[in-house]
């Protein structure tokens, strides 16, 4: 036993894969917005498969999929591109999207603060 083991959260070693209602929440998020595109992302040693779906203005959301051909047939059901991060990265109006709500968020807070 390490120094540290004792203080360390035991984890059963197996992550939480994807529900119904990962699927149902991707299916209502695209329908909702206009431009989408998939990026699967790869599994981690932290993390399953995950899908992020990018809208035309960089607004994204992300869920767990029970790997790539099931991200491959959600995809191809709604009838959105599908991309892998790995390849691709992401693209620049994501970025520009995350940089349009810090600045956003910031200047509520100091609105807020007075």
């Amino acid at each position: 036993m390490g120094l540290f083991d004792r203080f360390r959260r035991k984890r059963s070693g197996v992550m939480r894969g994807a529900s119904s209602a990962d699927t149902e929440h991707l299916i209502g998020w695209a329908a909702q917005r206009r431009g989408v595109e998939g990026y699967l992302e790869p599994r981690t040693t932290v993390t399953e498969t995950t899908l992020m779906l990018i809208a035309h203005d960089g607004e994204w959301t992300r869920r767990r999929v029970d790997g790539p051909a099931a991200a491959h047939r959600l995809t191809r059901k709604i009838g959105i591109p599908l991309y892998e991060v790995a390849k691709v990265g992401y693209p620049q109006r994501m970025r520009d999207y995350q940089a349009r709500q810090r600045i956003l968020r910031d200047r509520d807070r100091k609105a807020s603060d007075g």
